[in-house]
């Protein structure tokens, strides 16, 4: 599967001046699919702040397909996949939060999202680059 590490930074925010003052750079992008993956932390400070950009980032552009993953989901892909033992996840304990929304992760194939009933973003003015989350 092909995919970019913070290819974009969508900008929240901007002074009077035009300046950035408010940005969110999701961690991947799967080119094949048009979604972006955020990935959050055990940092319940870090997660909330995420929380908030995410929401915002919807608010501003609602075609854009984003998927956020917790920890959790993280540590149950690397055991599905061999990479960790399922040990792991019991270690984790009860503070890990589980994701709100379905991971979705294996659909992706059969995934129909509004960039691909209306083509992909041409608006780059909504991003800039590089970017850092």
């Amino acid at each position: 599967m092909r995919w970019d590490y913070e290819p974009h930074e969508f900008v929240l925010e901007r002074s009077a001046d035009g300046s950035t003052t408010w940005a969110f750079a999701p961690d991947f992008y799967l080119p094949d699919h048009g979604r972006y993956i955020e990935v959050t932390t055990l940092n319940q400070k870090l997660v909330t702040k995420k929380h908030r950009k995410l929401r915002r980032l919807r608010e501003l552009q609602p075609l854009i397909d984003i998927t956020l993953l917790y920890q959790r989901d993280y540590l149950e892909l690397l055991v599905k996949y061999g990479l960790e033992r399922p040990e792991q996840l019991a270690d984790a304990g009860d503070e890990v939060q589980i994701a709100a929304e379905p991971l979705g992760l294996l659909g992706l194939g059969t995934l129909h999202t509004p960039l691909d009933e209306h083509g992909p973003i041409d608006d780059r003015s909504a991003w800039e680059h590089p970017a850092a989350g």
